[in-house]
């Protein structure tokens, strides 16, 4: 990989000087915001609609691994997680803050790659950057972003609203961000063992795509308004497919019939995961990071859905069991239990690996 000179240390320039630099050239400015980066808070005036808030922490050999996540990828996708939930409360994400924490293994070159992902995904998602922090953190790279958004008054779209004879839709396919994360693992696993291996990426490319440089549900979120369609809940599929549906289910108090050959999925998915001995079913149900769009839709709003060609209708809303099914062609039911990524269930089984280099990748 190809490293960046002079590395510029971060001390050399301070925190204020370093925000200067690192926020400089970001090309969204609403005419909302009255007040912006450089002062002790941002200022805007939604005149019209809710405001909807979410925020997201995303922590070195957590959520990331810089052995293979270039930075420039790793800011791109701090932005998309964060307004992929503004995406599935039926809102238009308009403002980010961005807050790192940063050990002195990085250098003011490694940052600015960081906000170079962070002002191409403002860019692609009309976003504005008004504020944020930085700070010293004694390892690694911490990101915490905060996503604001407008929602129409009672557009709004929460898990709670799904009721029975509701259809249950997906948007794109799913398994695929995980399938690309076991590929990033398991070429790792071979570089660290042996540096001059050469990792073999290009048979897996779409894959490792969703995975390092994942999109929200913006184009989604248009066409819904466009033909007049308010989900009765939705949720972005961050988690895994099995536990959105816990997470629906359990706020709204229904149920779910799921049809597995109704399940999305990107073409050779189910033959790479055979070849990596693992089922496939496995990767859409409990993989995550798809950061698609799982939403129940009245039955009147069928027709709407079916011309589009990444809005998939998978099952329907049942009334409240003790279970949430998985229907096989066959007609056999499974009960779908979450297995989902869980952040304090990957500490406590300790499926944090140590990595042999922590320094940061240049790569772009």
């Amino acid at each position: 990989m190809k490293k960046q000179e002079p590395q510029t240390l971060i001390s050399d320039l301070g925190e204020v000087k370093l925000i200067e630099r690192l926020t400089k050239d970001f090309s969204v400015k609403y005419q909302s915001t009255k007040l912006s980066i450089g002062d002790d808070s941002a200022v805007v005036d939604l005149k019209s609609g809710s405001t909807v808030i979410s925020t997201d922490l995303l922590v070195d050999k957590i959520h990331f691994n810089l052995d293979y996540m270039p930075l420039m990828h790793l800011g791109y996708k701090a932005v998309v997680v964060n307004i992929s939930d503004i995406y599935a409360m039926n809102a238009k994400p308009k403002y980010i803050l961005v807050s790192i924490g940063v050990s002195n293994q990085f250098s003011v070159e490694h940052l600015e790659m960081l906000y170079q992902g962070i002002k191409l995904a403002c860019k692609n998602y009309n976003i504005e950057l008004i504020g944020g922090d930085t700070t010293a953190n004694n390892r690694g790279l911490l990101i915490s972003i905060t996503a604001v958004g407008n929602a129409i008054d009672g557009k709004i779209v929460k898990r709670s609203g799904a009721t029975i004879g509701d259809l249950l839709v997906v948007s794109g396919d799913l398994g695929a961000a995980c399938l690309g994360l076991m590929v990033l693992e398991r070429e790792n696993q071979k570089v660290l063992k042996n540096p001059h291996y050469s990792p073999i990426l290009e048979p897996y490319q779409y894959f490792i795509g969703r995975q390092l440089k994942p999109e929200a549900g913006k184009k989604i979120f248009e066409f819904l308004q466009k033909n007049q369609i308010t989900p009765t809940s939705m949720i972005d599929l961050s988690d895994g497919l099995s536990t959105e549906l816990s997470h629906l289910s359990r706020s709204s108090n229904v149920s779910f019939e799921v049809f597995e050959d109704k399940i999305p999925i990107s073409a050779q998915l189910e033959k790479i995961a055979k070849k990596f001995n693992m089922n496939y079913l496995e990767l859409v149900l409990n993989g995550g990071e798809d950061y698609e769009l799982l939403m129940t839709i009245k039955q009147k709003d069928l027709p709407k859905i079916m011309v589009n060609p990444n809005l998939t209708v998978i099952g329907s809303v049942s009334k409240k069991t003790s279970k949430n099914q998985l229907i096989k062609s066959n007609g056999t039911r499974f009960e779908i239990v979450p297995k989902g990524w869980d952040g304090f269930d990957y500490l406590t089984k300790s499926h944090i690996q140590t990595h042999h280099n922590d320094k940061p990748s240049d790569k772009s």
